[in-house]
């Protein structure tokens, strides 16, 4: 079978090497599945790149999120069954409760191979079942960049009807976090360095748009905005670059979901602001599958569809790759196989 292994000894995004593997075969619970699309986070653009976890220089096949088809099972598979289209699960072992060291490192194409190859073979419990009304490139979509956004908002969030959520940018996670937050009835602000882009936020729902180019004392505008009281929950996805502003812009007693790193892992923090406005600043990391399942069914529920912006062939994968680093993409960019 084809599939794309990342080799370390090449530069940059000439890592990714489209390579000849033995096709697996499913053992005693374990499922074949027959990949049809993958999707990008931008994780997997470090790991292609080497930046994620740099001291690993084994050869991985890279990308957590896809989905398929399951064309064979092993002996005792009862989860599901031939003819099933499911999804991969971001940490294979994490079924449920919180996250560990052991269940962290179980992520797909990162501590273990990941997606973008013609077949994968799962453990049972590593995968969903898909809702049916999505197409094989919008369920691919959903691992990791959806279910973060459903633990950040929903789950660990906790948000409400009538709450104000302030969302950073237009990639998967910031999407998913507006349909979410349409669907449980919260007010949008959401930040972008694109009018054309806050422009099409607007038009699925958002309820302002701050280009943070032409405004880039976004956080003292959106306390105005919310006449002088701050967000009820910030998703935080970029990092020490923003985190500072956010805290700014998030109301006494307010939420900070911390879930990526896009301007940098390290830089100054106001931990005053945590102090004394009661801020509670959580991590997520993707969530579990019973977190998985359970955005699932709100899904199929309100026919929702996920945001794609572009899907690429197979032997394009590096050029996907290079997409998603120009920052062009408006919600997800896909591999189809």
């Amino acid at each position: 079978m084809k599939a794309y292994e990342i080799q370390n000894d090449k530069p940059g995004l000439d890592a990714l090497t489209l390579v000849e593997r033995p096709q697996p075969q499913p053992k005693a619970k374990q499922v074949l599945v027959k990949m049809k699309t993958a999707s990008l986070n931008y994780r997997d653009l470090l790991v292609a790149k080497g930046a994620y976890d740099p001291k690993s220089l084994k050869v991985i096949v890279p990308l957590s999120d896809g989905a398929g088809e399951v064309v064979a099972v092993g002996e005792g598979v009862t989860r599901v069954k031939v003819g099933d289209r499911v999804a991969g699960i971001f940490m294979q072992t994490f079924i449920s409760g919180e996250l560990t060291a052991e269940k962290a490192n179980s992520a797909l194409g990162g501590a273990i191979d990941g997606v973008l190859a013609e077949y994968v073979v799962f453990d049972e419990q590593g995968v969903v079942k898909i809702p049916a009304h999505l197409s094989y490139e919008e369920a691919a979509t959903l691992p990791c960049a959806a279910v973060t956004a459903w633990n950040a908002m929903i789950v660990e969030g906790q948000l409400k009807a009538g709450d104000t959520v302030l969302l950073q940018g237009t990639g998967g996670v910031s999407l998913f976090g507006l349909q979410f937050a349409k669907m449980m009835g919260a007010r949008v602000i959401l930040t972008s360095s694109s009018d054309d882009k806050l422009d099409r936020a607007i038009q699925l729902g958002a309820d302002v748009g701050i280009n943070y180019k032409t405004t880039s004392d976004w956080d003292e505008k959106v306390e105005k905005l919310t006449d002088g009281r701050g967000v009820d929950l910030v998703v935080e996805v970029g990092g020490s670059g923003t985190l500072s502003k956010s805290l700014r812009a998030v109301r006494y007693g307010g939420k900070v979901a911390m879930i990526g790193v896009l301007t940098g892992i390290a830089g100054d923090v106001s931990t005053g602001s945590i102090l004394f406005k009661h801020i509670r600043v959580q991590g997520i990391y993707v969530g579990s599958r019973d977190l998985f399942e359970d955005m699932n069914r709100s899904i199929k529920l309100h026919q929702m569809k996920p945001i794609i912006d572009r899907v690429f062939p197979f032997h394009e994968a590096r050029a996907a790759l290079a997409y998603l680093e120009s920052g062009a993409h408006f919600g997800k960019v896909c591999i189809s196989l």
